[in-house]
C-alpha cells in the first residue's frame, strides 16, 4: 500500500458537488457579464460626416437644414433626425450651429420673436443668442450654442457631431 492519504467518500462527494456548483454558477454568470460589458467594449465610430446641403444654397441669413443619421445604442439601431442652423459669416466662413438651447434643451429658432429680430430665441424661458450663437448676458442660457464639425467637399457641406464651446 502507498502512504498517500486516502480521500473519504464524504470528502469526494463534497469536492464533486462544490466543483459542479461552481461550473453551474459560472455558466449562469458568464452570459450576464457579457451582456453588461459588451456595449462598453465595442468601438465607437463617431465623427462620421453626412452630406447636408450644397454650398451654393448657404446664405448670410441662418437657414435650418435637416438630415438623418443611423444611431446604434447597444443592440438597438435607429434612424435619428438632426437639425442645424447654417449660414455664412462676414468672412465668408460657414457656421453650423446646433438648435438645442444650452439652458434646458429646447429648440431655438432664428428671428422668431418680433422683439429680437436678429437673434436666436428659445421660447421655453426666453433665452436668446446672437447670430454667432453666443448667449446674451442676462438671459437663462449659460453657454453658447454648440457648433457642428463641418467640411466642404465637392461643393457639398458635410456635418458631423456638435461640439460645445466654452465661455458665456
Amino acid at each position: 500500500m502507498s502512504d498517500k492519504k486516502r480521500v473519504s467518500r464524504r470528502q469526494f462527494l463534497n469536492y464533486t458537488l462544490t466543483g459542479v456548483g461552481g461550473f453551474m454558477a459560472a455558466g449562469m454568470l458568464a452570459p450576464m457579464v457579457r451582456f453588461a460589458i459588451d456595449p462598453v467594449l465595442q468601438t465607437q465610430e463617431g465623427g462620421d460626416l453626412k452630406s447636408v446641403v450644397s454650398v451654393d444654397e448657404i446664405t448670410n441669413e441662418p437657414q435650418r437644414f435637416e438630415w438623418t443619421i443611423n444611431q446604434v445604442d447597444a443592440w438597438y439601431e435607429s434612424e435619428i433626425q438632426k437639425t442645424a442652423w447654417v449660414y455664412r459669416n462676414d468672412n465668408d466662413e460657414i457656421i453650423a450651429l446646433s438648435p438645442i438651447c444650452t439652458h434646458l434643451g429646447c429648440t431655438v429658432d432664428w428671428a422668431s420673436n418680433e422683439e429680437y429680430p436678429n437673434q436666436f430665441f428659445c421660447p421655453c424661458h426666453a433665452g436668446r443668442y446672437t447670430k454667432d450663437g453666443v448667449n446674451v448676458p442676462g438671459t437663462p442660457p449659460t453657454a453658447p450654442l454648440p457648433m457642428f464639425e463641418h467640411e466642404v467637399r465637392d461643393g457639398m457641406l458635410y456635418l458631423g457631431d456638435a461640439k460645445s464651446r466654452k465661455g458665456a
